[in-house]
């Protein structure tokens, strides 16, 4: 098949891709959210400022007149614009807010109750430092644990596979692209952040553990396809022609699996709430890059790691 025949150049896509997601995350850095850092994250809906010809909200303005109180704000963003035509404002500050300084906070985001903005609090959640870093090392050891337990559910799972990859090769192999599919996403996301300011919090974890989930069930279908033909494949049929004859039977389900799913977060992310975005983009961008290393990475590893015992 001619995704074996041009494994190499499958390969260095996927190489040139990781290699640079991981310049950017050195480089650029990840913006973590309060779910991380903590802080205080305020939404504010204003029925009745605009300040622009065009009639949008000036987040700048709100912005200044909250620094200028005393307040760190650490991002502030446009929520989503309601059917009444109000604006939800996100607003996120570094750090909680004492009892003292809640009025003045108050005073600063309504302009001192000032009738023309309208403004009313929608909701606040508040995350202390300690409770920030506690759900930072949970998330870590989350993606580990999940990495851990796949690696022993396909060495399993093929343990009846000795010849002529082992087992554990091919659990070793699927957390290779395991690792293509979380980096890639993360790498977006280092250049969001410093153009859009999104930040890494919980969602996008969550994000990261449906993208290894879904990555890994379109990788041991392939798997299990050249298993079931190596049972079957004839004395001189080499190991490269039953991946190659394993991929073009299970390559049209994994494609219209993944467009499926593509089309409802495409959905998602172009009428859902601006809350959802950068999730939703996470997930568009982990199903195509978790399609792509399951058939066009993760089955030429096995090739390569055949050639290479024969030598």
């Amino acid at each position: 098949m001619f995704i074996i025949k041009y494994k190499w150049i499958f390969l260095t896509i996927s190489a040139v891709l990781v290699f640079g997601s991981i310049f950017l995350i050195s480089t650029k850095g990840i913006k973590r959210g309060i779910d991380f850092t903590g802080g205080t994250d305020v939404v504010i809906n204003y029925s009745g400022y605009t300040s622009t010809q065009d009639g949008k909200i000036d987040l700048d303005f709100i912005k200044n007149n909250i620094t200028n109180s005393g307040f760190r704000v650490k991002l502030i963003a446009l929520k989503g614009i309601n059917e009444n035509g109000s604006a939800d404002v996100e607003i996120k500050l570094v750090g909680d807010l004492p009892g003292e300084q809640r009025q003045v906070f108050e005073n600063a985001w309504s302009f001192n109750h000032d009738e023309r903005f309208a403004a009313k609090q929608v909701s606040e959640t508040v995350i202390g430092p300690s409770i920030g870093k506690e759900l930072e090392r949970k998330a870590i050891w989350s993606i580990l644990i999940v990495t851990a337990v796949i690696i022993l559910f396909v060495a399993f799972s093929f343990r009846h596979v000795s010849k002529p990859v082992s087992s554990w090769k091919y659990g070793l192999l699927t957390v290779a692209t395991l690792l293509h599919d979380v980096a890639i996403p993360t790498g977006l996301y280092a250049i969001l952040g410093e153009k859009y300011g999104a930040e890494v919090d919980s969602l996008f974890v969550i994000a990261l553990l449906t993208i290894m989930g879904i990555s890994i069930s379109d990788t041991i279908v392939v798997f299990d396809r050249i298993r079931e033909n190596l049972k079957n494949r004839k004395s001189n049929e080499m190991f490269s022609e039953v991946v190659g004859k394993s991929l073009s039977q299970t390559l049209l389900r994994s494609f219209n699996t993944s467009f499926a799913v593509i089309i409802v977060l495409a959905t998602l992310f172009y009428f859902g709430p601006a809350a959802t975005h950068s999730f939703s983009l996470t997930l568009i961008v982990g199903m195509l890059v978790g399609t792509y290393s399951s058939i066009f990475v993760a089955s030429p590893l096995l090739v390569l790691v055949e050639k290479y015992q024969k030598k």
